[in-house]
């Protein structure tokens, strides 16, 4: 154990793997990335998993368009609300404990979410499950960037998109599968990350070993609660606006202004805070402040854009979970490659820009493409749009942290790196209530102007299958319905894709003012030794 000079800090070093005066090699590197990979690849499971298994899940249990929602929302919510904590904590905690606390709140979000009998169960265990992913996803970046430095850091954030791509591309497959297995059923689903999540905790135990840096803290509690309040009611808005009330009426009116209360009440308390859960000060920086502006614009355009895809399959062209899963793959292979090269030729060349203005372009065009979809357009033409996505996401969520990690110092790397997670989450849990909210109305809207198409009896099958409030099952429908049905589908889930557009293209606006600054080639431990050597 050591003691910095005048500091009162301790930094206790389990083994020599931990050193922050020297680098670590890739070896040791890859062993203390294996377990926190692994946590990762249950937090992202645990949200892919029942993307194709949703439309079952949720007309087995009796809910509509608004509690399927709810039920990608309620995580998103809890990832949003619950990733600047976890940042901050790693700043002053056991970045080890608290992984394995993140994974351990992860498993008991699923194992009551297997168990539910009703929405709201569902949905209260996905809050839960957001909680503990909020964590591995914050935690995932904070280490990596405690262990390598900016310039090393883009070949293995490679390693971080190649596991986003596994469990993306991987879940809905599983999940499918578990779904189209009668002797299973849609719960396994739910329960299945479970058995990760505890070789991760066993991993982890052995292989995570970082310098303990130990110091009075004083969480802020606070602002913790006051930043989820303000989200939560801004949920619940966009959530309930154009269904249980106008989106201009007295209950938007309130809803608004108790959100903007909240958000200063939050602001009003972290410039008081000895340990604020966001440091205001680091949006001083303007690189700090447009990636945070951008990662908003990218949540929406990414979670809005994609949560839609199972149900454009399963509800639009009759596809069975598993064959879903199948035909997103185009958009999981683009985000693998992308991601995986554009970190190894960032970590040889030092350039990153470059490739975040690509990654906007190519997101934009892919989202502009997907905005002509029909229930009958062409797979070639939609798997080709899809991989545009993959690809201009895989160019831009990771370097938008790295753009951020390299402006900051290592005691504000946690609360950094969470602040660019946090406000892409607020996008995506944002974008997904407002565009869930727009879909029922579009979906309506084209299945009113095509139903006079149909012979006066199958109107009336068609209105009562409609009319039910719950996601319909097209196998029990007379193939003229359906086809109305599907095309109704089709017609507004394209439209959400083309509304989405305008927001990728924002994203690449800001990013255009992002100054590309030379990336360190120090690592968060080593500045954090130098600063405590210079102290």
């Amino acid at each position: 154990m050591t003691t910095t000079p005048n500091t009162g800090v301790h930094v206790h070093s389990p083994d020599r793997e931990a050193n922050a005066d020297e680098p670590m090699t890739h070896a040791q590197i890859m062993r203390a990335l294996s377990g926190l990979l692994l946590g990762l690849f249950c937090a992202i499971l645990s949200s892919t998993v029942v993307t194709n298994a949703l439309p079952r899940i949720i007309s087995d249990l009796g809910g509509g368009q608004s509690a399927y929602t709810w039920v990608v929302t309620s995580s998103l919510l809890a990832v949003t609300a619950s990733t600047p904590l976890w940042g901050k904590l790693a700043d002053q905690f056991s970045k080890k404990i608290l992984v394995q606390s993140s994974l351990s709140i992860y498993v008991i979000g699923s194992v009551v979410a297997s168990f539910a009998q009703n929405p709201a169960t569902l949905i209260s265990a996905r809050v839960i499950q957001g909680i503990g992913g909020g964590g591995l996803s914050a935690l995932a970046q904070v280490i990596l960037a405690a262990m390598i430095s900016p310039r090393e850091r883009g070949r293995y954030s490679g390693y971080l998109g190649a596991t986003f791509a596994a469990a993306t591309v991987g879940g809905p497959l599983l999940g499918g599968v578990i779904t189209d297995t009668s002797w299973l059923g849609w719960r396994w689903c739910l329960f299945v990350g479970v058995p990760f999540a505890v070789v991760a905790l066993i991993v982890l135990q052995r292989t995570l070993n970082l310098p303990v840096v130990k110091r009075k803290v004083k969480v802020d509690w606070a602002g913790a609660f006051f930043v989820t309040a303000a989200v939560c009611t801004l949920l619940v808005w966009v959530t309930f606006a154009d269904d249980k009330y106008d989106w201009l009426s007295w209950q938007t009116y309130t809803l608004v202004g108790a959100s903007i209360v909240l958000t200063l009440i939050f602001l009003f308390v972290e410039t008081k805070a000895s340990e604020p859960i966001i440091p205001l000060r680091l949006f001083r920086n303007p690189t700090i402040t447009l990636a945070s502006v951008a990662s908003l614009f990218v949540g929406i355009a990414l979670f809005s854009g994609t949560v839609f895809f199972s149900q454009y399959f399963q509800l639009a062209r009759g596809e069975s979970p598993t064959m879903s899963g199948v035909m997103t793959i185009p958009l999981i292979a683009g985000l693998f490659v992308s991601s995986t090269v554009s970190g190894r030729i960032i970590t040889r060349t030092g350039k990153w820009k470059g490739w975040l203005l690509s990654g906007g372009v190519l997101l934009t065009a892919g989202l502009a493409l997907l905005g002509t979809l029909r229930y009958d357009t062409p797979y070639l033409y939609i798997a080709s749009s899809m991989a545009l996505v993959g690809l201009g996401v895989g160019m831009t969520l990771q370097n938008l942290v790295l753009c951020t990690q390299n402006q900051v110092s290592s005691s504000d790397l946690g609360a950094a790196s969470s602040a660019v997670t946090f406000f892409r989450s607020l996008g995506g849990a944002v974008g997904v209530s407002v565009l869930g909210s727009i879909l029922t109305t579009r979906i309506g809207h084209h299945a009113q102007a095509t139903i006079s198409q149909l012979s006066p009896q199958d109107q009336t099958t068609a209105v009562t299958a409609s009319g039910s409030g719950q996601l319909p099952d097209l196998s029990i429908l007379p193939t003229p319905v359906r086809t109305w049905l599907e095309g109704a589908y089709g017609h507004g889930i394209g439209d959400i894709f083309l509304y989405v557009a305008p927001v990728a293209l924002l994203a690449f606006l800001v990013t255009l003012f992002i100054k590309e600054v030379p990336l360190r080639a120090s690592s968060g431990l080593a500045q954090a030794a130098e600063a405590d050597r210079t102290a």
